[in-house]
């Protein structure tokens, strides 16, 4: 969709062929977190991202999530990471600390290594809300993923 024709817009993009794809899942709630594994690597798979060309780690929580990410955009091997997740809030304090915590992780790895990571840490209310969004969730990370490899690479085209 061009809104203005004397400006260069660049058009999302979800083409996943060639793209290496690292997820590092939560293996807490462990049901959520499946699911939404699922439904992102079948997503990136219909976008076009080959099996071969995805790698999947687990850690024991949300708080872990960060640090595994970054070792892998590190790597090099990488073109876009996707974190996986569930917090759902209990009674204590400690579901604040463990969403906002491992969501600034995540965004300064992000910042600070220049590799799109898509954010799909649910943080809900219950297990109902997860179980609900799970599916949706997994597909739009991988999508957002897949997006923003391409956009950063338009970006540096022009």
């Amino acid at each position: 969709m061009t809104r203005f024709n004397d400006i260069l817009e660049l058009e999302a993009n979800l083409s996943g062929h060639g793209l290496r794809v690292g997820m590092v899942m939560s293996r807490f709630n462990p049901d959520v977190g499946e699911g939404l594994l699922s439904a992102c690597a079948e997503e990136l798979k219909r976008l076009g991202v080959a099996s071969a060309d995805m790698a999947i780690a687990t850690v024991p929580g949300a708080l872990e999530i960060p640090l595994v990410l970054q070792t892998m955009a590190q790597s090099g091997k990488f073109d876009a990471l996707v974190a996986i997740g569930c917090v759902i809030r209990g009674e204590t304090y400690h579901f604040e600390i463990v969403s906002n915590e491992s969501a600034r992780g995540i965004t300064d790895v992000q910042l600070n290594t220049g590799i799109p990571i898509a954010n799909a840490v649910l943080t809900t209310e219950d297990d109902d809300q997860a179980l609900v969004r799970m599916a949706q969730k997994g597909a739009e990370a991988a999508q957002a993923a897949v997006e923003m490899v391409n956009l950063l690479r338009a970006v540096k085209a022009q």
